[in-house]
């Protein structure tokens, strides 16, 4: 699920379906973050996320071109119950941004979490945004 602010303060899913508990995570300044590579960021309450920073495509509707673009998705590999998604190789499959496990080199993509190769599994998918430079990743309650 994609969480995104809203005027109140509370998150809201993407679909609508009301408002999200939780906590912005301050990871670190923007320009830290090195373009294709990721980085682990600790939640409030142990859990992990992976961080990266992908160059926007000339296609990306969401991004201007030569800008990019920030995503935060579990770092847990469900398949090899290691935290080493953050080291992942970064790439794209049919225009949707992705990372391949370093272990399994199985494919999720960075927008929802979802293993491209085996549609069943999926791992977390996180709000992300930037205040004053900083980068924060949303953790659900």
């Amino acid at each position: 699920m994609t969480i995104a602010p809203d005027e109140t303060g509370q998150r809201s899913g993407a679909d609508g379906s009301g408002t999200v508990e939780g906590a912005w995570v301050r990871a670190c300044p923007i320009d830290d973050l090195i373009v294709g590579r990721g980085v682990a960021v600790l939640g409030p309450r142990g859990e992990q996320a992976a961080l990266f920073r992908l160059q926007a495509a000339e296609t990306d509707r969401e991004a201007a071109p030569g800008r990019s673009r920030l995503y935060a998705i579990g770092n847990i590999d469900p398949f090899g119950r290691a935290a080493v998604l953050s080291r992942g190789l970064t790439g794209d499959r049919a225009g949707e941004p992705t990372v391949a496990s370093p272990l399994g080199k199985q494919v999720f993509a960075l927008r929802t979490g979802v293993c491209l190769d085996d549609e069943s599994v999926s791992v977390p998918s996180y709000g992300v945004r930037v205040v004053e430079r900083i980068v924060e990743v949303f953790f659900p309650a």
